[in-house]
């Protein structure tokens, strides 16, 4: 990727450690006042309307949302952007009933996994475990690749020192303060990108007024708003099933549905959360049918950036660099407290030793982050990974949290239905190319199926993975 080259490497790299540095010794100086297991795990179940609604908005929204939606729109039209705008916040919405009934019929619970072990038993209990853990950290490696891979393209900044300034940074004050640190800095990231964020969209829509706008896209680009284009509604469709599905089995957010002060509160925060992140990721998304409309050469990921930064404004630059960090930072703090969790609260019922399990926990978070570290400076694209993720937890939402609303599914049945639904799922997740998949191309020739099938795979394959094992349900 080119880099724009409109701020200087030494400027980038000084305004990156002085953000991370200010989040650091904000989480640390807060966070001594709060000690014990029960802050770290849980912020003492403590936590008010502002700071949970700042927390969650911030934790949902990292810098994907920088490139996502805009890309997804390039291709998938306007169903994509609503579809990924409902899909991002839906979840929040669904935890209104779900967070409720999880601190009333388990009031001591820490982490999602933690109710599934108690409620199915171990087996099923690591197979979710492994899902879970396995998601965030993709979602880790996302989150460190997109902003080094931003600071490159405005800079020229090398990829492994922006990646190593923010994952250092956040291990520092994530590992030592916890969800009370985290919940913090979020308020605080949670102001500033806000801030930020319409002042972005204020100077986009003034540069392209006369663009912004459906007129302009259905003028030029007609297609991404029709009806009878598929990619609208298939578009839509997989990135609602998929950003929904992997985000109910996000730790993060079950910790702040613990962390809520009461049920109130934690409805109340919810329901905001949910308003504001729609109409972000919404706008985000449509800059996509913009920049393409405008462009239809235009690099998929950078389509917000080629509207905005059009006129190579160092203010805009600054602005940006500033936004990349916090959403990254507030995501990046949630994920690595979120893994912390699991494996303090349930890793003692895998590993079975005799220690520290907050010693072991960071020593496990410092190997992911390792990992994290040397892929993100590689930069390279790990979408493929994220939609493999994406597919497991398809393969489970349904079955995993209807089993609260009823007996008839036991661990046997679960166990099998996930099984079930990821096998199928596999099928027909496509190729790295996207052009077959196991089944279609693979197994069996294209010509044997309908154009829509096998230009549907990714589409297919999460709609089979996530309902298909609802036949499972009754086998005794």
């Amino acid at each position: 990727m080119q880099s724009l080259n409109i701020l200087d490497q030494t400027s980038s790299i000084l305004l990156t450690f002085f953000l991370c540095f200010l989040f650091v010794v904000t989480g640390i100086f807060y966070s001594k006042k709060y000690k014990g297991l029960n802050n770290y795990l849980v912020a003492n179940r403590n936590i008010g309307t502002f700071s949970l609604t700042a927390s969650l908005v911030s934790s949902a929204l990292g810098a994907w949302i920088l490139f996502g939606p805009a890309s997804a729109a390039t291709w998938g039209g306007v169903g994509a952007v609503i579809g990924y705008a409902i899909g991002a916040a839906f979840p929040l919405y669904i935890l209104i009933y779900l967070g409720q009934k999880f601190r009333i019929l388990y009031p001591k619970a820490r982490t999602i996994i933690e109710v599934i072990r108690i409620k199915f038993g171990n087996k099923l209990f690591k197979l979710i475990l492994f899902l879970s853990i396995f998601y965030m950290t993709i979602f880790l490696i996302a989150e460190v690749t997109a902003v080094s891979i931003l600071i490159n393209y405005i800079s020229g900044t090398s990829l492994w020192i922006t990646a190593l300034i923010v994952i250092t940074s956040s291990l520092i004050y994530t590992l030592y303060g916890g969800l009370r640190a985290s919940i913090f800095t979020d308020s605080v990231q949670f102001v500033i990108f806000l801030i930020l964020l319409i002042i972005s969209f204020s100077y986009l829509i003034s540069f392209n007024s006369a663009e912004f706008s459906f007129d302009y896209i259905k003028m030029n680009k007609p297609h991404l708003l029709s009806s009878n284009y598929m990619p609208n509604f298939t578009a839509g469709l997989t990135f609602f099933i998929a950003v929904a599905a992997t985000n109910l089995f996000h730790q993060g957010n079950w910790q702040r549905v613990y962390a809520a002060k009461n049920n109130d509160i934690l409805k109340k925060s919810l329901f905001f959360s949910f308003l504001i992140i729609i109409p972000i990721v919404f706008i985000m998304g449509f800059t996509g049918l913009v920049a393409v409309s405008a462009n239809s050469s235009v690099v998929p990921d950078l389509a917000f950036f080629s509207l905005l930064l059009g006129k190579e404004l160092i203010f805009l630059s600054l602005i940006i660099i500033i936004l990349a960090i916090s959403l990254t930072v507030s995501s990046i703090d949630t994920l690595i407290n979120a893994i912390s969790s699991l494996i303090i609260v349930d890793g003692k019922k895998i590993l079975k030793l005799k220690s520290n399990y907050s010693k072991i926990s960071n020593y496990i978070i410092l190997l992911i982050s390792l990992v994290v570290f040397i892929v993100a400076s590689k930069g390279l694209s790990i979408l493929y990974l994220f939609l493999l993720a994406d597919l497991l937890c398809c393969s489970a939402v349904l079955t995993i949290f209807y089993s609260f609303y009823t007996k008839s599914i036991n661990e046997k049945n679960a166990y099998i239905s996930i099984i079930l639904g990821l096998a199928i799922g596999l099928l027909f997740f496509p190729s790295p190319d996207f052009s077959k998949s196991i089944l279609i191309g693979i197994l069996l020739p294209i010509d044997f199926f309908p154009d829509f099938i096998s230009q549907s795979l990714l589409f297919l394959s999460f709609l089979l993975a996530t309902f298909v094992p609802i036949i499972t349900w009754k086998i005794k």
